[in-house]
């Protein structure tokens, strides 16, 4: 009997097949399904002269802003990261560690 793949296994199967990264998938996952509930959703690129840390998509509805950081299950933030989270939270806002698209199906 052959052995199935789990979910996971398959995105990243086919993510290396096509050459693109597993938290590329996730993110794009994650931004289509914000915008399907009606929330703007901005990437945000880094590159020279960005705030370090910022996070990789910044989504607003209603008034409301979350900044969310796309990582892969076993992905870690960085210390820049990490402060940058810490800001916006002290600041009053919303920071989201998307790991897969339920981790913001709450908003």
């Amino acid at each position: 009997m052959t052995e199935r793949m789990t979910a996971s296994q398959f995105g990243r199967a086919v993510a290396k097949g096509r050459g693109v990264p597993p938290e590329t998938l996730i993110l794009h996952s994650v931004k289509q399904m914000l915008e399907a509930r009606g929330w703007w959703v901005v990437r945000i690129q880094q590159g020279l002269g960005a705030h370090k840390g910022i996070a990789d998509l910044v989504a607003m509805k209603r008034g409301r802003t979350v900044w969310v950081e796309v990582k892969t299950a076993s992905g870690k933030l960085s210390s820049h990261q990490d402060r940058f989270c810490e800001s916006v939270l002290h600041a009053g806002g919303e920071y989201v560690v998307a790991r897969c698209v339920g981790d913001v199906e709450h908003l």
